[in-house]
């Protein structure tokens, strides 16, 4: 590609098109696709025949073909395949010896023992309908998806890829059952008119061909080098003591990440010489119990109390098989960490600072808000040095000190008395006002008390006359004395509200006290 303007490379495919010169020309470009190797055998000579080369296509998609016409093909070249029918457009990916250990690796095999051909270079008119097959995809792939939901078809269409001469198009598809989708070949050949192949994946597939970075910070490992894949199970996670957590151990496709497996091997391996424990190891201090197995360090930690870490001791796995053979045996060990050993936790030493994962943990680290703040407060403190010494600078030093001293002194008496004053006439007023106060008060109390009512003997005639009226009861000749001693219904009622709210008996009891002590003991022998 002769121009230097930067185009945008087709991530699918892993190359861009440049039409800035007569023709369209494409380039491949490294690193932009999936399943991507490094040839560490190119600068070796040859030692096996290099017809077959590894030719890539859309995403994951590849496979081995044979260079029937003896082209000078290098990594990067575009070529046409064979394809059925017509042909195809791939890019080079693997030549030399490494296409030989790569079809060992994937276990692939040619059909009926013979390899498609390589037919040349890609032409300009090849790669122009290359491109427009490439635009096509998904607009076809929106669609497609449209008419298997409106069809009720249980399935998701994932990708779409079209064959280089536009003749052909593979529709990858996920299904969790068997799907009939004989009526839906059908409407797809009519509706854009190109020969169909459906090919079922999984997700661990689909997962391959998007893309993505995975928990760890790098690319997935289904896009980057894996192409085939094993069953993954809880095993694996039990095996390895990882916490049994769906959300951490299932990957972008929703299933069990294939990383599980790739130390399921080391741990099993490991967990061999681990003696299996049923009770208690017995000791003359008491009974520990099994908390932690280290597999890969080949330790196992034991407890006083079953199922918490107090008093945690660490033991190899020599001295638990020596404590296992003796507890069968009848015997109590004294203690269950030997003379010679010692319960002392190692610590990893890093070559590099960088190695350590506590490189972040500054204890005496201080927040930036802080550190300006004790900043400004410096330059403050230095501006205002440097103003008192200008100040002393330009001060005058013709004045003799003991004028200065008097003058210091006047000056002193003359602010202490001023304090005293204003000391005093704060106390005044507030004697004042809390003799005010007081003075408001009483006279508030006084107005307060309420007079005694006195009946006269008009009204207790009219009052005697109501009551008679309402209830029929009381004779007119009745006695006024007597009469008065009835108890009356209004009265009890208004008792019973005096009593509720503390006014019952304040008019007799004043009256009490205005009246001599004659006339109380007369009114007591009259009501007995």
């Amino acid at each position: 590609m002769s121009c230097n303007k930067k185009h945008t490379p087709e991530i699918g495919r892993g190359c861009c098109f440049c039409d800035c010169g007569n023709e369209l020309e494409a380039q491949a470009m490294e690193g932009c696709y999936k399943l991507h190797e490094t040839n560490w055998l190119e600068e070796y000579p040859d030692n096996i025949p290099t017809d077959i080369f590894e030719i890539r296509f859309k995403n994951t998609r590849r496979s081995y073909y044979q260079n029937v016409n003896n082209l000078d093909l290098k990594r990067g070249d575009i070529v046409a395949v064979e394809a059925q029918p017509g042909h195809d457009i791939g890019i080079v990916s693997l030549t030399g010896d490494m296409v030989a250990k790569q079809m060992r690796r994937v276990g692939f095999n040619p059909h009926n023992g013979e390899f498609k051909k390589i037919y040349r270079k890609a032409r300009p008119y090849d790669i122009e309908r290359w491109q427009e097959a490439i635009s096509l995809e998904h607009e076809t792939m929106i669609a497609s998806r449209q008419i298997a939901a409106d069809m009720g078809l249980n399935m998701k269409i994932g990708d779409v890829e079209y064959q280089g001469d536009r003749l052909k198009a593979i529709f990858y598809y996920i299904a969790d059952e068997r799907v009939d989708f004989r009526e839906l070949i059908k409407v797809f050949a009519d509706r854009f008119r190109i020969r169909i192949e459906m090919k079922q994946i999984g997700a661990r597939q689909e997962a391959g061909r998007i893309g993505g970075i995975g928990a760890c910070g790098r690319e997935l490992c289904c896009a980057s080098w894996m192409s085939s894949f094993s069953s993954v199970t809880t095993n694996a996670a039990r095996m390895q003591e990882i916490s049994l957590n769906p959300q951490k151990l299932a990957g972008q496709c929703s299933k069990l990440k294939c990383c599980l497996m790739y130390e399921y091997d080391v741990y099993a391996d490991a967990r061999r010489t681990i003696p299996r424990l049923r009770e208690p190891l017995q000791a003359l201090d008491g009974e520990y119990f099994l908390v932690k197995v280290d597999p890969l360090a080949q330790t196992m930690s034991f407890s006083t109390s079953k199922g918490s870490l107090a008093n945690l001791t660490t033991l190899s796995i020599s001295r638990v098989k020596e404590i296992i053979a003796l507890n069968r045996q009848g015997q109590k060990v004294e203690s269950l960490v030997a003379e010679g050993d010692e319960d002392v936790a190692v610590e990893p030493t890093y070559r590099h600072e960088e190695d350590s994962i506590t490189r972040f943990d500054n204890k005496n680290k201080r927040s930036k808000r802080s550190k300006r703040r004790s900043k400004d407060r410096a330059e403050q403190g230095a501006e205002s040095k440097e103003a008192i010494e200008t100040e002393v600078n330009s001060e005058p030093k013709s004045e003799p000190k003991s004028e200065q001293g008097a003058a210091e002194g006047e000056h002193k008496a003359e602010g202490e008395s001023r304090g005293r004053n204003q000391r005093r006439d704060r106390n005044r007023r507030h004697d004042n006002r809390q003799r005010q106060n007081a003075e408001g008060a009483e006279t508030q109390n006084e107005t307060r008390q309420v007079e005694p009512r006195q009946n006269t003997p008009r009204k207790v005639e009219d009052k005697q006359r109501e009551s008679q009226s309402r209830e029929g009861q009381q004779p007119e000749n009745q006695p006024r004395e007597s009469r008065e001693s009835q108890p009356h219904e209004g009265g009890e009622q208004r008792n019973r509200g005096n009593r509720r709210y503390g006014r019952h008996n304040r008019g007799e009891r004043q009256n009490r006290d205005q009246r001599p002590k004659g006339q109380e003991r007369g009114e007591q022998q009259k009501s007995e």
